[in-house]
């Protein structure tokens, strides 16, 4: 059966060198035992990610920067240093086009050149979308200095994946210090923090009417939903259409018809369960989150849904297709 997954993560040691110390100094989740563990991996592509996906059967892996990148740049030095890191990675799955292919990497500081440069990559190199790693110097996307971005993406058919990133300092000094050993850094992002967060991002872009103001634009959000299929009655029943006066229509009508999670790194059957109840089973796609989860993890539990043929083929590929349009 084919396989695509759609969250599955590089950074290059090359390009994060250039990046200033300065600009580093917020990114001490590099330095955390996790990151180094992953971090060759991190920088592999047809080595031994290229193995793991053919003892795994597979078939496409859709790639994205983690990490430090062109959000920690300014405005006027962002752009270069998105365009390298596109381009890099352009040229090191060139070898194998019929395995790879990537979400654009965006100076997100500078909105404008962010929509050229998406432009870019998806005219010069078919990259699906782009991907963006939680706020931009503490704002969310649905400030309106973003739109460049969202528009760019509408226009040209193409979905932004919504990724944690790291949490600002004073959420970090509010909510999870004081914790011993690693408790706080680890409840801050992969244990809560960034689960937690991505589900405000997206709910921001609802609430605030963006998404009414970009109905064609679609977005994808990892982890299962980021906890949201467990608090959809709960939040049309809070956002009334007719008594809030902020969104056009229910939560559950816009992140059915907007939005669509895959299951990356969530690898049990309840949270399917809910996903599919909630979302539908269309709107669902399979993902691993690697080299953060294994493939072999991820197929395994792809193997195990307990569904007919036709419908585990729309998680494990056919959802994908669909929305980014591969024809490989």
């Amino acid at each position: 059966m084919r396989i695509v997954t759609l969250e599955e993560h590089l950074t290059f040691p090359e390009l994060t060198a250039l990046i200033p110390k300065e600009a580093m100094a917020v990114h001490t989740i590099d330095q955390s035992p996790m990151i180094k563990v992953v971090a060759p991996k991190l920088a592999d592509i047809t080595g031994e990610r290229l193995s793991s996906m053919d003892a795994s059967g597979i078939t496409v892996q859709v790639l994205s920067v983690a990490g430090p990148g062109a959000d920690l740049l300014s405005k006027e030095e962002g752009p270069a240093f998105a365009k390298q890191y596109n381009d890099t990675i352009a040229e090191r799955i060139a070898v194998h086009p019929n395995r790879f292919t990537a979400f654009a990497h965006l100076p997100m500081t500078a909105p404008e050149a962010a929509a050229d440069e998406l432009e870019r990559t998806v005219n010069a190199y078919q990259f699906q979308g782009a991907l963006i790693n939680g706020m931009t110097d503490g704002e969310f996307l649905d400030h309106p200095k973003f739109a460049p971005v969202l528009q760019r993406a509408e226009r040209l058919g193409v979905p932004i994946y919504l990724h944690p990133g790291l949490p600002p300092k004073a959420v970090v000094e509010a909510y999870y210090e004081g914790l011993p050993k690693h408790a706080g850094q680890l409840l801050s992002i992969a244990g809560w923090g960034w689960h937690s967060e991505t589900a405000v991002h997206l709910l921001r872009l609802i609430v605030s009417g963006t998404l009414d103001r970009y109905p064609k634009l679609k977005v994808i959000i990892g982890h299962m939903g980021e906890m949201l299929p467990m608090m959809i009655g709960r939040l049309d029943d809070k956002f009334k259409v007719a008594q809030t006066g902020v969104n056009e229509r229910y939560i559950s009508e816009t992140l059915k018809q907007q939005v669509f999670i895959t299951t990356s790194g969530i690898f049990t059957l309840p949270p399917l369960n809910a996903a599919i109840d909630t979302f539908g089973i269309d709107n669902i796609m399979f993902s691993v989150d690697y080299p953060f989860s294994t493939n072999e993890e991820g197929k395994a539990f792809l193997d195990s849904i307990p569904l007919q043929e036709d419908q585990v083929e729309k998680i494990a590929h056919g959802n994908a297709d669909r929305l980014l349009s591969l024809n490989f």
